[in-house]
């Protein structure tokens, strides 16, 4: 079984937060984990991040900012077919306000 890097990751910088570490250091790494961090750094959740040793396992150092209060990732993997995708979401997302589009970005609904 693989090993959940985005979900690990997440609360890696949720603990850093709670502890007021100004950053976090995340390994092992991949591109849907930098792919995620640009995203918390475009919406300002993050300062910046900087990538080590790609090539390898390889590392990222994460500046905090002190906003993320709580963040996961939904693991639960399931085929849906595209006229049941607005009854899976509200079943399985986790409140109302949460909403997600097709690129995988998670926003507020509004």
């Amino acid at each position: 079984m693989g090993r959940r890097i985005l979900n690990d990751a997440l609360r890696t910088i949720v603990n850093a937060e709670k502890r007021r570490f100004a950053t976090a250091e995340l390994k092992p790494i991949s591109n849907v984990l930098s792919s995620f961090l640009q995203i918390m750094k475009y919406r300002g959740y993050i300062k910046d991040f900087q990538v080590h040793d790609p090539h390898r396992v390889g590392r990222i150092t994460v500046q905090l900012t002190g906003r993320v209060n709580d963040c996961r990732a939904i693991t639960y993997r399931q085929d849906v077919k595209a006229q049941y995708i607005e009854n899976y979401k509200t079943r399985a997302l986790p409140t109302l306000g949460l909403c997600c589009d097709h690129n995988t970005e998670w926003s507020s609904g509004s």
